[in-house]
C-alpha cells in the first residue's frame, strides 16, 4: 500500500450534520470533565520538586539515609534457634530533624499476637500446611525476642513494639548529618518454612536428620525514611515485601563446623574456613568460564550429613552498599562455581544444593546464574557485585548476591518438563532481583510491580537469551524457552476476567486481587508491548537503561520510572501508563465496516455537507471525490450518462496540481477503501492491520494510538492502493492483548463451536 503525501480525499462519509438547537435543559450547559484517554497524568503524578525532577531524574536535593550493621550471629542447629547481637549506625542525610527511629521486626509476623492470620479470609481447611501456618507459631513461640536495646555506652533506650515495627526513642534529636549508633540483642526460633510457610527458615530432611537453613529477615532492620512518605509505616503481613536503606555490613556467623555457608558479601576469612582442597578448587573456578568447578562434591556432602560435628566454625562476610543481608548454611550442601565476565571484571556464579537436587542443579544452576547476569547487565548496567549465589530450597526468594530457588527431580530422579523450566525460570527471576529491587531500590511494600513486574519483564528477555545460548538445556522438542509471562497473549485470560476481582496495577500489593497476574504478569506484558509494539526496541532499551542507571543504588518511585521513559525517548506515554497501570480497561479493537470506493469528479451529498460546514462552495473545490460502491450519488451519475470511465481520472488531477518532478514519485491508486475500526474495549492502543492482496502479497501497517484522540469509539481510514484488498486482519500476531479476536477480520471469520469442530472431525 502506498502512503500518498497529498490531500485529495475530502469526504469522510460521516452521517448528515445535526445542528444543535438551543434548549432550556441546564444539563446541556453544565460543561465537561476531561476524561480524554490522552489527558496528561498531572492529577495522578506527584509534583516535581528539588528531590525528584519532572524528567524522572533525582533532583539536586535528593537524599537517602544510610544504615550500617555489625552483627554476631550464632545458629543453634539442635534447637533451630538463631541468636544475634547487632550494632546499627544510622546516618540522617535528610533535611529533617528526627526524634525517633523505626525498626522492622518482620519475624513478628509469626508471633503469637500477630494479626496476619486475622486479616485473611477462609473457612475450615484440612490441609496440614494451612493448619501449621495458623497454629504452629503458638506452639514454638515464633517472632523476635528483644532482650536489650542499648546506646553505645550500654545505657538502655526506650522503645515500643507495634506488631512488626519497633520505635526507638532518641535521647537527642538527630539533625542533618548526625549519626546515631545503638545495639540490639535478640533471638528467635527459626520456622520450618516447608511446613509453616515463610520467606526463610529451615527445611528438614528426616532420613538423615539434617536441615538446610536459608536465612533472611533474620535481624531487626532499619525502615526507610525518604522525601515521599517520611518513615515507611506499613506493617508486614506476609505478602508485601520490603523497603530498606543501603548500608555496609560486617557479619560474623557461627554454625556447626561441618556446615557449608555463603551469603551476602565477601568471605573475608576464606583461608580459615576452607580446606586446602577447597582453596585449590576455588582458584580453578576463578578462571573457569564455561563449566562450573565443584568446590564441595556430592560425595563429600553425603559424608558430612553423617558427621554431626559438635564443634563450631565462624564465617565472616563483609558487604558494602547493600540494602539487606541473606545467608544459607547446611552440611548437605554441594558447592560449585564458575566465572562470568561482566564489563571489565569477573563475577563468580555460585550454586549450593543438596544431593536431592542433582543432576538438574549440577548441570544447570550455575550456568543459569551466569547467563542471567549477562542478560540483565545488557538491559540495565554491569552487575556491580563480585558474586551471585543460587541456593536450592522449596521456595523462590531474593536478597543481595544470594537467592533461594525451587525445582528438584522427583524421588525416582525424573526431571519433568515443568520442573526443568520451573527451576531455570525461578533462578533467572530471583538472580534478576539483584537488579530490581536490590540495586534499583524501589519500595516493595508499597509498589510490588516496581520490582516484580519490571523484573519479570527482563526475565522474559533473559529466558530467551538462555534458550539461545544453551539449546541443550531445553526439553525435547522445544526450540525456545517457554515463557508464561511476557507475551501479550498470556495475559488475556486475566484481563478478560471478572472485573469484580481485578485491580489496577497501581494498587498496593497487599490489597490486590490475583497477586501474580497483577504484580508480575500484567506489568511485564505491558512493558513487553511497549518495547515491541509502541516504542520499538532501540528507543525502549535506551530509555529503560537510562532509568536503571539514574536510579541504581537509589530509591525510585513509579513517577520516576514513567517520567524517565518519556524523557529519554521523546514519547508522550501518559495514555499508555493511564490505561495499563491506573485502570483495568482491556484491549478490544474490531473491524466495524469495510466499503469499496470509486473516484468521481462530481460532488455528492456528503461532499456538499462537508463544504457547507466549511463555508465553501462545493463547485469551487478543485478536487476529486470518492463515492461508495452502490451509493445513490454514483447511481445518479450512471443514470445521467456520466460513468466512471469518462470522468476525470486521478492521474489527470495530479497533472493539473503537481509538477513533473513531483509526479514521478506518485502512483495512481486503482482501489479505494473506507475502513471503519471500532473499539469496544477501554484501552487505546495502536491499530495493527494486515492487508492481504489479490496477488498473494501481504502488508502490515500500524496506526498509532493517537488515532483515537478525537473519537474513543470508532475511527475511519481511507486506504488507497493499486492492488485489490481481499482480506483485512487486526493484530495478526497477537501483539496487543486483544481479548476478543472474533471482530478482528474482514471478511468476518466464522468460528465453529466445540460441537461443530467435533462433528466435522469425525
Amino acid at each position: 500500500m502506498k502512503s500518498l503525501k497529498f490531500y485529495f480525499l475530502p469526504i469522510l462519509f460521516s452521517t448528515a450534520m445535526v445542528i444543535a438547537q438551543k434548549t432550556n435543559d441546564p444539563e446541556r450547559y453544565s460543561g465537561h470533565k476531561n476524561e480524554n484517554k490522552f489527558k496528561e497524568l498531572y492529577d495522578e503524578f506527584a509534583t516535581p520538586n528539588m528531590f525528584r525532577t519532572g524528567s524522572g531524574a533525582p533532583g539536586p536535593a535528593y537524599y537517602q539515609q544510610q544504615a550500617d550493621y555489625k552483627m554476631s550471629l550464632e545458629l543453634d542447629d539442635a534447637n533451630s534457634r538463631l541468636s544475634g547481637y547487632e550494632t546499627i549506625t544510622y546516618t540522617n542525610n535528610s533535611p529533617d530533624e528526627l526524634k525517633f527511629l523505626w525498626i522492622q521486626l518482620d519475624q513478628n509476623m509469626r508471633a503469637p499476637n500477630s494479626k496476619s492470620p486475622l486479616i485473611e479470609k477462609g473457612g475450615v481447611t484440612l490441609k496440614p500446611s494451612a493448619f501449621a501456618k495458623t497454629y504452629m507459631k503458638n506452639v514454638f513461640k515464633r517472632g523476635f525476642n528483644i532482650e536489650k536495646v542499648l546506646d553505645v555506652n550500654g545505657k538502655g533506650l526506650e522503645y515500643m513494639i507495634n506488631g512488626t515495627m519497633m520505635r526507638i526513642e532518641l535521647p537527642n534529636t538527630m539533625k542533618t548529618g548526625d549519626q546515631f549508633s545503638f545495639d540490639i540483642q535478640w533471638w528467635y526460633n527459626i520456622n520450618n518454612h516447608v511446613e509453616e510457610g515463610g520467606r526463610s527458615g529451615y527445611e528438614y530432611f528426616a532420613d538423615t536428620d539434617n536441615k538446610i537453613y536459608v536465612m533472611a529477615q533474620f535481624y531487626p532492620r532499619m525502615a526507610v525514611y525518604n522525601d515521599v512518605e517520611g518513615w515507611q509505616n506499613a506493617q508486614f503481613f506476609g505478602r508485601d515485601e520490603f523497603a530498606l536503606p543501603f548500608g555496609d555490613f560486617e557479619v560474623d556467623i557461627t554454625v556447626p563446623a561441618d556446615h557449608i555457608l555463603d551469603g551476602t558479601g565477601e568471605l573475608v576469612n576464606r583461608k580459615e574456613v576452607f580446606t586446602k582442597k577447597m582453596m585449590e578448587q576455588y582458584k580453578k573456578a576463578q578462571s573457569s568460564y564455561n563449566e562450573p568447578v565443584v568446590i564441595v562434591s556430592q560425595q563429600e556432602a553425603l559424608e558430612a550429613e553423617k558427621s554431626k560435628s559438635n564443634k563450631t566454625k565462624t564465617w565472616k562476610l563483609h558487604a558494602k552498599n547493600v540494602r539487606d543481608f541473606g545467608w544459607a548454611s547446611s552440611r548437605k550442601f554441594i558447592w560449585d562455581m564458575m566465572a562470568v565476565n561482566i564489563g571489565d571484571k569477573d563475577v563468580m556464579a555460585v550454586s549450593m544444593y543438596p544431593s536431592e537436587a542433582n543432576p538438574l542443579w549440577g548441570d544447570w544452576s550455575t550456568k543459569t546464574v551466569a547467563s542471567t547476569l549477562i542478560s540483565y547487565s545488557r538491559m540495565t548496567f554491569d552487575y556491580p557485585y563480585h558474586k551471585a549465589i543460587s541456593v536450592s530450597a522449596p521456595m523462590g526468594m531474593e536478597y543481595p548476591m544470594i537467592c533461594y530457588n525451587f525445582g528438584r527431580p522427583d524421588k525416582n530422579g525424573v526431571i519433568s518438563r515443568r520442573v526443568r523450566y520451573g527451576m531455570m525460570g525461578v533462578i533467572i527471576h530471583e538472580v534478576g532481583h539483584n537488579f530490581f529491587p536490590m540495586i534499583i531500590n524501589s519500595d516493595e511494600r508499597q509498589w510490588t510491580w516496581m520490582d516484580e513486574g519490571l523484573n519479570t519483564f527482563v526475565q522474559y528477555v533473559a529466558q530467551g537469551d538462555f534458550g539461545e545460548k544453551y539449546p541443550d538445556a531445553l526439553a525435547d522438542g522445544d526450540t525456545s524457552f517457554p515463557s508464561r509471562r511476557g507475551p501479550a497473549s498470556k495475559i488475556i485470560p486475566y484481563m478478560a476476567g471478572n472485573q469484580d476481582f481485578i485491580a489496577p496495577i497501581m494498587t498496593k500489593g497487599l490489597n490486590t486481587y490475583q497477586f501474580g497476574n497483577n504484580a508480575y504478569g500484567k506489568p511485564a506484558t505491558a512493558l513487553n508491548i511497549l518495547r515491541e509494539t509502541i516504542m520499538g526496541r532501540e528507543l525502549f532499551d535506551y530509555s529503560f537503561k537510562t532509568y536503571a542507571n539514574r536510579w541504581k543504588f537509589k530509591h525510585p518511585t513509579p513517577e520516576d520510572f514513567f517520567r524517565t521513559m518519556e524523557d529519554a525517548s521523546a514519547m508522550d506515554l501518559d495514555w499508555f501508563w493511564r490505561g495499563w497501570f491506573y485502570t483495568t480497561d482491556v484491549t478490544d479493537i474490531g473491524l466495524k465496516d469495510v466499503k469499496k470506493m470509486y473516484v468521481t469528479s462530481t460532488p455528492g451529498r456528503e461532499a456538499k455537507i462537508r463544504a457547507m460546514r466549511r463555508g465553501q462552495n462545493v463547485n469551487d473545490m478543485s478536487l476529486v471525490f470518492l463515492v461508495e460502491e452502490g451509493n445513490e450519488d454514483l447511481d445518479a451519475q450512471i443514470k445521467n450518462g456520466t460513468t466512471l470511465d469518462n470522468a476525470p481520472t486521478l492521474k489527470e488531477y495530479l497533472i493539473d496540481n503537481f509538477s513533473p518532478e513531483e509526479r514521478e514519485n506518485i502512483e495512481t491508486p486503482k482501489y479505494f477503501y473506507n475502513i471503519t475500526f471500532d473499539k469496544p474495549g477501554g484501552l487505546v492502543m495502536p491499530i495493527i492491520v494486515q492487508y492481504a492482496y489479490a496477488d498473494g502479497t501481504k502488508e502490515k501497517v500500524t496506526y498509532p494510538a493517537q488515532i483515537w484522540r478525537f473519537n474513543d469509539s470508532e475511527v475511519s481510514k481511507i486506504v488507497a492502493t493499486n492492488k485489490e484488498i481481499i482480506s483485512i486482519t487486526i493484530d495478526p500476531d497477537l501483539e496487543t492483548a486483544d481479548i476478543d479476536t472474533s471482530n478482528n477480520s474482514w471478511p468476518k471469520e466464522i468460528s465453529q463451536s466445540k460441537f461443530e469442530r467435533f462433528k466435522n472431525k469425525n
